[in-house]
């Protein structure tokens, strides 16, 4: 095992002085999130609710952008930023404090942050959000204009420009996103009926492309309406949503049957861990899920996904990859605070250092993450840790 958690690279054998700067590249609304914690039960109408706890962190896009971060992968976000104190807050929260690359990002004049206020009880959470699309970028006099930055690559008059390595601290990139960073993999958010042209471009650069995908709102469930689909290295769904894009009702069929479709298919299966199927092999793997008391579940999908994205670009097998994933999950939702709840190498090597010493672990269950050994310090921070704070910052 290493000595500390400080600095701890999973990719640090596989680097190259060739290699692009950046990681993981993803774009989104960040929020600002607000969460309510500690109520027995959900709010009575006419009635007012006093909660135990309360936690604001950065949100949206910026759960997954911290949780990637924090496990050692260079992060570089594209976001829209409001310019009041929420944005303030929000930028230094991710760039200073989490140590994400913002160049690509900007501060909208005249836009406010969009907001989540979320109430967590019995397991589950209840969400109210408000907020207004940012406006388009324009662009800088000689520079491209927001539609041929968004242009499909190949059509007349659009140049397929190659991605770029933009050094921190500069200027947002005009051609975003027709000109993503180059970048190890990406990760979107596919949405029926929509191709977004960076995720194409970013594909036949060498990046990876791994996705997820929310509830159809038209109900017909078409793979085929999922055009970026075509462009990816993995497909995370859960179940329900594997089961009806795929029609079939079990979610390990689900799984091989996404596998036709992409090169990696993971179902995730909440309380019953997750399955996947290597689609190039034909080989699955499930893990089950980690029991833990639930706090908050704000952003444990997006923690999966980081935790399956490190482990796919560390090169690890798996089964090996999926619970990592389902271990950074539940470790985050025992914490409240959406993004701040993401855990890194240091909550890791605390729950590792805890788990081995509790008398009635199965040793067969240990055995699944002994993988960790080489990765972690031989001793760890105290359990549990905290993160998140009640407010979005105090007067020093």
């Amino acid at each position: 095992m290493s000595t500390d958690t400080s600095g701890i690279d999973p990719l640090l054998a596989l680097r190259a002085p060739q290699d692009p700067a950046c990681d993981v590249f993803l774009t989104g609304t960040v929020f600002l999130d607000i969460i309510f914690t500690g109520l027995d039960s959900a709010p009575v109408r006419g009635t007012e609710s006093w909660a135990r706890g309360m936690g604001s962190s950065p949100g949206g896009v910026a759960n997954m952008a911290t949780a990637l971060a924090r496990l050692g992968l260079h992060t570089s976000l594209a976001a829209a930023f409001g310019d009041d104190h929420y944005g303030e807050y929000c930028w230094d929260a991710l760039e200073q404090g989490e140590g994400i690359d913002l160049s690509m990002s900007r501060t909208v004049p005249g836009w406010h942050s969009p907001v989540t206020v979320s109430m967590a009880y019995e397991g589950e959470r209840t969400m109210v959000s408000h907020g207004h699309e940012a406006p388009a970028p324009s662009a800088a006099p000689g520079q491209a204009t927001t539609d041929q930055a968004t242009a499909v690559p190949g059509q007349t008059g659009t140049a397929d420009a190659p991605p770029v390595d933009t050094p921190a601290n500069t200027a947002p990139n005009p051609a975003f996103p027709q000109c993503p960073p180059r970048a190890r993999a990406a990760i979107a958010s596919l949405v029926p009926g929509r191709s977004e042209p960076w995720v194409a471009t970013a594909a036949r650069h060498g990046a990876l492309i791994f996705a997820d995908v929310g509830w159809d709102e038209t109900g017909r469930w078409d793979l085929d309406a999922l055009p970026d689909l075509a462009h990816c290295e993995a497909f995370l769904p859960n179940a329900e949503e594997a089961m009806r894009y795929t029609r079939t009702d079990c979610p390990r069929a689900a799984a091989h049957a996404l596998a036709e479709r992409v090169p990696l298919a993971v179902v995730t299966l909440g309380a019953e861990g997750a399955y996947a199927v290597d689609g190039r092999t034909g080989t699955g793997a499930q893990v089950p899920a980690i029991e833990v008391e639930a706090l908050d579940p704000t952003g444990a999908g997006d923690v999966f996904v980081a935790g399956f994205v490190t482990g796919t670009l560390a090169g690890w097998p798996l089964a090996d990859r999926l619970a990592f994933a389902g271990l950074t999950a539940a470790l985050s939702v025992q914490e409240f605070g959406g993004s701040l709840s993401a855990p890194g190498w240091a909550e890791i090597a605390a729950w590792w250092q805890r788990i081995r010493t509790c008398e009635s672990q199965d040793p067969a269950a240990l055995e699944r993450y002994a993988f960790l050994e080489e990765l972690l310090p031989a001793t760890a921070r105290a359990w549990p840790l905290r993160r998140a704070v009640p407010t979005i910052g105090f007067r020093q």
